[in-house]
């Protein structure tokens, strides 16, 4: 766990969209990698059943003792599971094969959608380890995503230059619009970013504006491109900008976390 140091709160981003595919976990492991990389002190959560996030970073599944199926359920704390990975400032709470039943287990418990938010608050209580957390969402709504997004301050979706992205974006529309409603208001989007782009492809660059065209600014300018060495990456455990800092791919994540920090500046500013 890292040492404890006066300032203010993490901002808690879930990585969602509810399309399988598009990149979202590569984007979790990866946006994480580059802001731990230019400074911020980085936790992913990784809350997908499959666990591909702690395995990509490198967590093998006999090594995780604690994960976050024992925050969820049984109320263990962030600092018990969080895992130092090798990469300096980046921490995982890993992910558990037996969270798939998770549903069932909390089917009649208090503040079912609340506890993941509740273990971060009380990690937070007094000065805070981390400038970033980063949810790594299940492609499904469930309830594991809806401790997600009730805990999160907003959404990152990752969006695949293909046909059918829009179509999977509008259904992830309706899910934030219904976790504003009754689990939590203050929920916004912090941006999407535009994955598996491929400059070849008229297709890309026509998702691409069309995405812009609806969602103006709220689309981040760098575009992660369809790149061969991200996709070997998590394979050896290591996320991208590790295993090859210098491929386009790592680039574009570097771009995206000082663009992603550079808004996070501007949104204090405004809030001040």
């Amino acid at each position: 766990m890292p040492a404890q140091r006066a300032r203010k709160p993490a901002r808690v981003l879930a990585v969602s969209n509810q399309k399988g595919g598009v990149g979202k976990t590569t984007t979790a492991i990866n946006l994480g990698t580059a802001l731990a990389a230019i400074g911020e002190r980085v936790l992913i959560v990784d809350m997908d059943p499959q666990g591909n996030a702690s395995t990509g970073l490198g967590v093998p599944r006999e090594t995780r003792r604690v994960t976050i199926y024992d925050v969820v359920v049984d109320q263990r704390s962030i600092a018990d599971a969080s895992v130092q990975t090798t990469v300096p400032g980046l921490w995982i709470v890993p992910a558990d094969a037996d969270m798939s039943g998770v549903e069932i287990e909390l089917s009649q418990a208090d503040r079912r959608s609340y506890r993941l938010r509740d273990a971060l608050r009380a990690h937070d209580d007094g000065p805070t380890a981390y400038d970033y957390v980063l949810n790594d969402c299940p492609p499904s709504l469930n309830l594991l995503t809806l401790n997600a997004m009730a805990a999160a301050d907003a959404v990152l979706v990752p969006l695949q230059c293909e046909f059918f992205a829009l179509e999977g974006l509008s259904q992830l529309m309706r899910t934030i619009d219904m976790v504003k409603h009754s689990l939590n208001p203050s929920l916004e989007i912090q941006g999407l970013v535009l994955t598996m782009f491929d400059r070849r492809s008229a297709l890309s660059g026509q998702v691409a504006n069309d995405v812009r065209a609806h969602f103006g600014d709220k689309v981040y300018e760098s575009v992660i491109p369809r790149n061969v060495r991200v996709a070997e990456a998590p394979s050896f455990g290591k996320p991208a900008l590790i295993y090859d800092l210098k491929c386009a791919g790592s680039q574009a994540y570097l771009r995206l976390a000082k663009e992603v920090v550079k808004r996070e500046r501007q949104r204090l500013k405004l809030a001040a």
